[in-house]
């Protein structure tokens, strides 16, 4: 059976490791892995400069229920991104859906941007930790932390622990029937915390 798209929300500067590593664990799981960026063909540079992604759909044309999951890597894209309510809103809208988040490093900037911490229990590179406390977050320092859909990780280092957690989340929202082409409408699920 085929698998599905994940949605990667990416601005210049991304944190290279935090986009291929990820990326690459989720393609050879057999998902599509889209870059979604302000415009579409944009060609996107990691901050080391090792690595480069092309978007290849605008956040205008992005739909969340066309994705099993989300990724946001970390580095200064989620800072730059969370200026553009469009990037705010779809992270927003992706949340009800119940299905797989996965935000390392930064990546919860947006997720605090989106005003969805308060009460919630997650992780992130330690100056975030910080801001997240700040606006209600519960805040583990532990190599990955799983809250109800969300999967967040601190650093390149926790890459290997996440990549499994997200791929291991996905699997089990699959072996439910709760991906996008199951027709299970996620949003009217209850938040368990």
């Amino acid at each position: 059976m085929a698998k599905g798209k994940i949605a990667c929300l990416l601005g210049q500067d991304f944190e290279d490791s935090e986009y291929q590593v990820p990326r690459e664990r989720l393609e050879q799981a057999g998902y599509q892995v889209v870059v979604i960026g302000t415009k579409a063909g944009e060609e996107l540079t990691g901050y080391k400069r090792k690595v480069k992604a092309k978007v290849g759909l605008s956040i205008d044309d992005a739909d969340v229920e066309d994705f099993e999951g989300l990724l946001i890597p970390g580095g200064f894209s989620p800072d730059h991104l969370r200026i553009d309510r469009r990037f705010v809103d779809f992270v927003r809208k992706f949340d009800r859906t119940k299905r797989p988040l996965a935000a390392v490093c930064h990546g919860p900037q947006l997720l605090m941007t989106a005003g969805l911490v308060k009460g919630r229990t997650l992780t992130a590179w330690p100056t975030v930790q910080e801001d997240l406390k700040c606006a209600g977050a519960n805040v583990v320092d532990a190599e990955v932390v799983v809250d109800d859909n969300w999967i967040t990780s601190r650093k390149p280092e926790d890459l290997k622990a996440f990549s499994d957690k997200l791929l291991e989340e996905l699997a089990e929202l699959e072996e439910r029937g709760q991906w996008k082409g199951a027709g299970a409408s996620q949003s009217e699920m209850p938040r368990q915390h």
